[in-house]
This record gives structure tokens, C-alpha cells and sequence, in this order.
């Protein structure tokens, strides 16, 4: 018998009698009647494809045409796509939600990252910045920044660079002083050459000049947002002194707009001043009654065709000469190797870098995910259109013209997801921003979609609408016309591969949401084990304000008689406060760090410990425990013996009876001043001080009270202390009041960071609760698209075997029989999604290993825990469509059959 296609495409066939071909010429007419009255669209289509071949054959103006029929067609595929939407909207709202949760996270995770990340830094030709450092095995990171002498000799004996850049911060806090009330900067003290090492010049004035230090040992460039806030884009502001701190500079220059160094710098107003290492030594000489050397931060920039390597190489034999020519016995000795990194790369910490890689990986299988449903949810739709479609070609259209219309319609679904993607995307970073500004190095509110975002958009548009609808597009197209024309539908075995192939699919989607949901569990344990840690303090209704002392108020007075004590009384008086306290750094927060090493007994390896300064009431305010001695008092003064207390880290290591920590009590470390020993007289508990996950480190409180200019420590509480205080009242009632104590005590402070202490101890967290709180979003979201994929298939399969559980009721079947048979169908998906996803999250694990604390990567109960979770809530989707199937009246059934 003929084919149904070769007939009605008006070649004639070989060999076939005159009754066929009678039969054919009446379905041709048949079809022509049809394209023309039903198919008017496509019949026209089709006319014009022949009549523009003609045109094409005549030349001349009838081929530009012709050469326009794609867009034509492109037009009707839009419109009939729009069509398709508008009849069913439910199908339409479905497929571009799912698609738009999945673009949504991975556009919004593919911002932070381009930001972070991926966006290069800008100055000229950055990838051949390198920052330049020296190994040192006695610190946390495994390297030092050089002194000055070690500058100077790189500079001399190094030839892979073009040239060697240095700076260092101008002070602990710098104020541009502007009555009445000072401005708190960001300045920095950097060679004559930084500008020109980096690529970049003032957009008014000139840079330093690098002829010579003197030249413009008093002048400063100023950041373009410094030159907009606070001198109003004054054009005559070259020429004009300015005070920064005690020194007076004059202004040379304004950086372009958006221009900040370092790179990582807070966002306050920017002053660059010429860094003079001769001068910067006689001062710290003259404040420590002795030689020691300035240190710096070095970048460099690459020679044009010089590898990293190859310069690394170098560095490391001239670092091995400088190494040599330090005296025996000094530790310096041991720094034998230079440490070369990329200058981006020592913007973003490891963790931060690590955190958001992972987050990336888990918000593309979020993605697959959501691009698995919709494919499912396409492969059901090609099914429930295949008779439309298969007519379709019987009528003429060509299986290439039913595949691009099919994919056209798909590209529509997945255009409209993107855009609400888009706005998911720049919902979540908004609604995140805090969150990143306090994770991420280079701050959130940059953080919005620009056009590189939209360009790996369209992209991913591209990618979603090709991989979700090109196999149920392709399925459609290559089905055989016949036999669905035949018998009305597909045939069972079709229909039954068909449900084979999407039940794979929603077994891959609950492998995937598990992978997902296992690493959420196990990020949340870790955050649940790190909130049992026992801090050794207390953080209940505690106040914390980082004071940055605007030092030129107090030059030539004693910071702590002038500004800490009264300051401090004041706030202790205050109704409602139970204690009050000063502190160089308070736990868990930043401050004035200070490690040192100290010789313990026996000819043992130095023992390495924390400085810090306390005031007499820090005890009581955090409730410290004592385990030996006292802590200090009010008696601790300039004029007694000074005195320090020791934690149980530092008195273990350094007591001489090991089992006996009050044994360090009396003991003497060293001399404050020549006349003035330190004696231990307390040991306190150890608590957690960097990190809630580390284990105390050994350290060493001083007495701020007993902090004279004299002394070598006072440096630490004239660069700004923390002031903590405990209240009765609720905290956000204090703010008020304690800015107004602050505004009394120096105008500057008022604006001083102020947090609680339950903050501080969250913050700690880190890259951990970033991470916890962003795959709690993308596992509810897995189990959500996992369980609505399981239910859409399950309901689809019931509603295309109604006839045959009709026929199942009235062959004597039960309710139940049919309500089990729907349940086995989801328990089997379930089971296989399960098992897959397991060795998934195994083999996923170690993505997750570095941000775990008190649980295992491989933890059998979290795994077990998120599968019985997944199951659970896919056995209920399950339950309706088997429902909804034990339900089926069997009249009806085979009536509507």
C-alpha cells in the first residue's frame, strides 16, 4: 500500500496500479481542500515556498523575495508559539517557572562571581601584576611581607619586572581634618612609582614624580570621590594644602573616577601620599628607643613575555641571597624563598573563593534540574500533541519545519523565563546584600547584572531552550504519521517507552535535588555543632563599639588618660549598664592584633601567643572564668607593678609544674620598662578568639590602665580600642545614647561601628553561614521541582490510562490494586533516584569537606535523613494521581473511549 506522505507529495510511484493512483489523486485534493480552508497559515507558507523557487528561477526583483521567506516564517512560528501559550496558559506558567528558579540562582550565583571572581582587575594589562612576598613558616598564611632592606635588593638584583611597587598604610585610622567635624580616610603611603606600575594616571594634575623622593616628599593625590564629597569639585583644589592626621600635604592630583587602592579597600574617601622608608624608620626608631625596619606590601609588574615561573624562579635565588646575608640566630634567616601571586588572586581569601565556586556547582544543578522537569513536562506535551502534529505532516510540512516551529515555541518559553530569571536574579542579590557585603572582599552593592550577566543569559537561554526542547521536538517529528492517524493515538509500546524514558528523567531529578539536599544537611549541622561550641564568655545583651581614635586630638597627651578612662566612667554610670569594658580586640571581632614569641622553659621551641589589652571590668563583662589568681583591678595603675594575665593555652605551655596552672601565678615574663617587670597574676580560661571552630591559642592581656607613652605597647590603644558594655535594657534602646557619649567624648566617634555581640559571634561564621543559608534555598527549591516533576508525571500517565484502568476496574480489580499499582510506579522512580543520588552526594563530598565542623563529609545519618525527606514528600505528590486513579469510574472510561 502506498504511504501516506509519498502520496499526498505528488510523485508519482513506481509500479502502482490505477485504483491507487485514483485513491491518491483524491487525498491530494483532498489535502489542498484541507491547507487551504483549515491551514491557511501553512498552505500559504507553502504556496510561497513554491512561487519564490519560481522567482528565484526568474531573477531580477522576485529573488529579494525570496531571500525574506525565513523571516516570514520565523514571524508565523512566533505567533502560533504565542497561540500555543495562550491555550494553555497553565502548561505555559509551569514550564517558565521552572525554568525561571533555575536561572534565576544560577544568574544571580554568576553575578557574585563575575564580581568576585572573574572580573578582571582594573588596571592596565592586571594579569601581569604580581604581588611579591617572602615564605615564613611561623605564620598562619606561609608568608611575611619584606622589610625595607629587602625591597631595596630585590628592586637592585631582580630582572623579570618592568618595575617593583611598594606601599603601606599611612596609620591604623587617618582623618582629613576639616572642621568641625574631621573626615575618617583611607590613606596610604606608596613608592613614586605605584601609579605607573599599575597603568593608571590622575584624571586632573600629574602623578608623584620619580626622580626623586624630596621632590614631592609633601604632596598627595586624592580619589575622585574624595574630590566630589568633600571639596564639592572644587577645580582650583590642585595647588590647596590639606591636613591628614598632623601632616600637611599639598594636592597634585585627582584619580579617575571609580579608582581605588589597594583594591580591596574599604569604601571611604582615598589619599595617596610619597612613602619615604628612611623617614618612616628614624620614626619608629625614635618611638621604640631603637633600629627597626619598615615594612611593605610589594607589586610588581611582569616584563612583557616573562612567565610567572620564570620570575619565580629568579626570586627565589635573589630572596636566598638576602636570606644569607642576615646574621646567625636571626629567624629571618629562614625565609629562603619568594612567594609570587597574581594580583587578583590575593584579593578574595581561599574560603570566599572556595564558597563561591561550590555555590556556582550547586546552583547549575539547580538549573539541570529545572531544565530536566521541563523537558519532562515538554516530552508529556509533544505526546498529548502527536496526532496534531503527525497531521501536520501528513498535510506536506516537512519534518525541518515542524522542528523549528516546535523549537521556536520552546525558545519563547525559555526567553520569557529568562526574563523572570533576570528579576529573580536581581531579587535574591538585594535581598542578600547584606550577607555579601560582609563575606564578599569587594562589597554588594556593586553586585548587579550588567552586560556581561545578560550576555551569559542569552546564552543560557539559548542553551536551556536547545537542551529542554530539542529531544521531545525531535520525538514529535519522527514518530510515524500512519499508525497514529490509524488508531487516534500512539501505539502502547511508543507509550510505553515514552513513560520509561520520563520516569529516567524524574529519577535523575531526585538523584540531583538529593546531592543538593545532603549538602544542605550537612552545612547545617555544621553551623547547629558550631552554635554548641562553649565559648568561654558571655554574649547576651553585650554592646560593642570599634573606636577609631582620631590620634591628632590627643598628640602629645596620654590617649588613655585623656579619652579611655573618662569615657569609660561615664559609660559605666550610665543607667542601665551593668558593666563596661575596653579591649584591643574582643572576641570573635577585629582589632589591634599583636603575636610574639617567647622562650619557654627547658630550651624547648619558642612558644607563640596573643597581646592584647583589657580593662579592669572585661572580666566581669563577658564572665570569663578564673582558674588561678585575680584579674586586674582598680589598684592596676601607671604607677604600681604592672601586671599581666595569662590564658590555660599559654600557662600549660609555659607553667613549670604542668599539672599545676596557678604554678605560673608570679611568675615574671619580661620588663614593661626597665624598672617595671610584668608579673602573671591570673590565669583565665581559654576561649574562642578567632574562630568558633579553633581551639584557644595562647595569650597575653596587659592592664590598658597601666599604658603609659613610655611603654612600647601603648602603640596598640592609641591605634583604637573596643568598647563593650552590658545592658538591662534592650540593645537597640542603648545605640542612641552610647553615640551620644561617643559624640562627647571626640566628634569623630560618633559614627563609630557599633554591633552586639550575637552579631559579631554570627559574622564568625563566615563563608559557612553564607553557604548554609544559599543551599537552603537551592535544596527547597530541588525538593520543590523534584516533587512537582514526579507529581506532573505520575498524573499524566493516570490520565493516559484511563480507558485501561476503566477496563482493570471491570475486569474486577480493586481500588486498592490500582492505587497500589501507582504507588509502585513512583516507589521505583523514588528508589532509583535515591540510589543514584547517594553515590552523587559521596562522590560530591569532598566539595563540601572545608566548610564542615563536628561532622563527617560522608555522614550516614544526614544521607539518610535527606532520602527519607525526598521520599516522603514524593510518596505524597504520589498519593493524589493514585487517588485520583483508584477513583476512575469504569462507564465512564470506556464510554469516553
Amino acid at each position: 500500500m502506498i504511504e501516506w506522505r509519498q502520496c499526498v507529495s505528488g510523485r508519482k510511484a513506481v509500479g502502482v496500479s490505477e485504483g491507487e493512483e485514483s485513491n491518491c489523486q483524491f487525498q491530494r485534493e483532498f489535502v489542498m481542500l484541507l491547507r487551504r480552508r483549515i491551514f491557511g497559515g501553512e498552505a500559504r507558507a507553502r504556496d510561497g515556498e513554491e512561487k519564490s523557487g519560481a522567482h528565484l528561477r526568474l531573477g531580477g526583483a522576485e529573488r529579494k523575495a525570496g531571500e525574506w521567506l525565513w523571516a516570514e516564517r520565523l514571524l508565523q512560528d512566533l505567533k502560533y508559539a504565542l497561540r500555543q501559550m495562550r491555550r494553555a496558559p497553565g502548561f505555559a506558567a509551569t514550564v517558565i517557572g521552572t525554568l525561571a528558579l533555575g536561572i534565576g540562582a544560577a544568574a544571580a550565583l554568576f553575578t557574585v562571581v563575575d564580581h568576585v571572581l572573574l572580573r578582571p582587575v582594573p588596571y592596565k594589562d592586571a594579569g601581569r601584576l604580581v604581588e611579591v612576598a617572602k615564605s615564613s613558616k611561623k605564620t598562619s598564611s606561609g608568608t611575611m611581607i619584606p622589610s625595607w632592606p629587602d625591597i631595596e635588593q630585590w628592586i637592585e638584583q631582580s630582572r623579570s619586572f618592568e618595575s617593583m611597587a611598594y606601599w603601606t598604610g599611612m596609620g591604623p585610622h587617618d582623618f582629613l581634618v576639616n572642621e568641625p567635624v574631621s573626615v575618617e580616610i583611607s590613606g596610604e603611603s606608596v613608592s613614586l612609582n605605584l601609579f605607573k606600575t599599575l597603568g593608571v594616571g590622575p584624571e586632573i594634575g600629574r602623578d608623584f614624580s620619580s626622580a626623586s623622593a624630596g621632590a614631592d616628599a609633601d604632596t598627595a593625590l586624592i580619589s575622585d570621590a574624595l574630590w566630589r564629597g568633600i571639596f564639592a569639585r572644587d577645580k582650583s583644589i590642585l595647588g590647596r594644602r590639606i591636613r591628614i592626621n598632623d601632616s600637611f600635604y599639598t594636592v597634585i592630583g585627582v584619580m579617575p573616577p571609580g579608582f581605588k587602592f589597594p583594591a580591596t579597600a574599604i569604601d571611604f574617601p582615598q589619599v595617596w601620599v610619597p612613602a619615604d622608608p628612611a623617614r618612616d624608620q628614624a620614626e619608629m626608631k625614635r618611638a621604640n628607643n631603637k633600629s627597626m625596619p619598615s615594612f611593605y606590601t610589594v607589586v610588581a609588574r611582569l616584563k612583557s613575555g616573562v612567565t610567572l615561573d620564570r620570575a619565580r624562579t629568579e626570586m627565589n635565588v635573589v630572596q636566598g641571597r638576602v636570606a644569607a646575608g642576615y646574621k646567625d640566630g636571626d629567624s629571618q634567616r629562614d625565609n629562603r624563598e619568594a612567594v609570587l601571586t597574581p594580583y587578583a588572586q590575593t584579593l578574595v581569601p581561599v574560603d570566599v573563593r572556595k564558597a563561591l565556586l561550590a555555590l556556582l556547582g550547586a546552583s547549575l544543578v539547580l538549573w539541570l534540574i529545572a531544565v530536566v522537569n521541563a523537558t519532562n513536562l515538554l516530552l508529556a506535551r509533544s505526546t498529548a500533541r502527536q496526532r496534531e502534529i503527525s497531521l501536520r505532516g501528513a498535510l506536506g510540512a516537512s519534518r525541518g519545519r515542524l522542528l523549528s516551529q516546535i523549537l521556536v515555541e520552546g525558545l519563547v518559553l525559555s526567553s520569557a523565563a529568562s526574563l523572570l530569571g533576570l528579576g529573580l536574579a536581581v531579587l535574591s542579590v538585594k535581598l542578600l546584600a547584606r550577607q555579601l557585603q560582609d563575606h564578599l572582599p569587594l562589597g554588594a552593592p556593586s553586585l548587579m547584572p550588567d552586560g556581561w550577566i545578560l550576555l551569559a543569559l542569552l546564552a543560557m537561554t539559548l542553551v536551556t531552550a536547545a537542551v529542554a526542547t530539542l529531544w521531545p521536538a525531535w520525538r514529535a517529528v519522527s514518530a510515524p504519521i500512519e499508525p497514529v492517524l490509524r488508531q487516534g493515538g500512539q501505539q502502547a509500546g511508543t507509550a510505553r517507552r515514552q513513560h520509561v524514558l520520563r520516569g529516567l528523567l524524574v529519577s535523575a531529578e531526585i538523584a540531583l535535588s538529593l546531592t543538593l539536599l545532603v549538602a544542605c544537611g550537612l552545612l547545617l549541622r555544621s553551623i547547629y555543632a558550631l552554635r554548641q561550641v562553649p565559648l568561654g564568655y558571655r554574649i547576651d545583651h553585650i554592646l560593642v563599639a570599634q573606636l577609631d581614635v582620631p590620634s591628632y586630638r590627643f598628640n602629645g597627651r596620654n590617649v588613655v588618660e585623656a579619652l579611655y578612662k573618662p569615657l569609660l566612667e561615664r559609660v559605666e554610670q550610665t543607667k542601665g549598664v551593668q558593666a563596661a569594658g575596653l579591649m584591643s580586640e574582643v572576641p570573635l571581632g577585629h582589632g589591634m592584633r599583636l603575636e610574639f614569641s617567647l622562650s619557654s622553659d627547658g630550651g624547648k621551641a619558642p612558644l607563640s601567643a596573643v597581646m592584647k589589652l583589657a580593662s579592669p571590668g572585661v572580666q566581669r563583662l563577658f564572665g570569663m572564668r578564673m582558674l588561678a589568681g585575680r584579674y586586674f583591678s582598680s589598684e592596676d595603675t601607671p604607677g604600681s607593678d604592672a601586671k599581666v594575665v595569662v590564658n590555660r593555652a599559654f600557662a600549660t605551655a609555659y607553667a613549670p609544674d604542668k599539672h599545676d596552672l596557678s604554678s605560673v601565678v608570679g611568675m615574671e615574663m619580661w620588663r614593661l620598662k626597665k624598672d617595671k617587670p610584668l608579673h602573671i597574676v591570673g590565669v583565665l580560661d581559654d576561649e574562642r578568639q578567632v574562630s568558633v571552630a579553633k581551639p584557644g591559642r595562647p595569650e597575653v592581656e596587659l592592664c590598658v590602665c597601666q599604658m603609659t607613652p613610655d611603654v612600647g605597647m601603648y602603640e596598640m590603644a592609641s591605634f583604637g580600642m573596643s568598647l563593650a558594655l552590658r545592658t538591662e535594657r534592650p540593645e537597640k534602646e542603648m545605640i542612641p545614647q552610647l553615640r551620644a557619649m561617643l559624640r562627647q567624648a571626640a566628634p569623630e566617634l560618633e559614627r563609630a561601628d557599633i554591633t552586639t555581640m550575637d552579631q559579631v559571634v554570627e559574622d564568625s561564621y563566615g563563608s559557612q553561614r553564607l553557604a548554609a543559608h544559599l543551599l537552603e534555598g537551592f535544596g527547597g527549591a530541588a525538593l520543590l521541582l523534584c516533587v512537582g516533576g514526579l507529581y506532573g508525571l505520575l498524573a499524566y500517565i493516570v490520565a493516559q490510562r484511563t480507558h485501561e484502568l476503566g477496563i482493570r476496574i471491570a475486569l474486577g480489580a480493586t481500588r486498592g490494586n490500582l492505587l497500589g499499582l501507582v504507588m509502585r510506579q513512583a516507589s521505583t522512580m523514588l528508589v532509583l533516584g535515591v540510589a543514584a543520588g547517594g553515590v552523587l552526594a559521596w562522590l560530591s563530598a569532598r566539595l563540601v569537606r572545608s566548610f564542615l565542623y563536628g561532622v563527617s563529609a560522608h555522614d550516614g545519618w544526614t544521607l539518610a535523613s535527606a532520602a527519607v525527606l525526598l521520599c516522603g514528600c514524593g510518596l505524597v505528590a504520589a498519593y493524589i494521581p493514585a487517588r485520583r486513579a483508584a477513583r476512575v469510574d469504569p462507564m465512564v472510561a470506556l464510554r469516553a473511549e
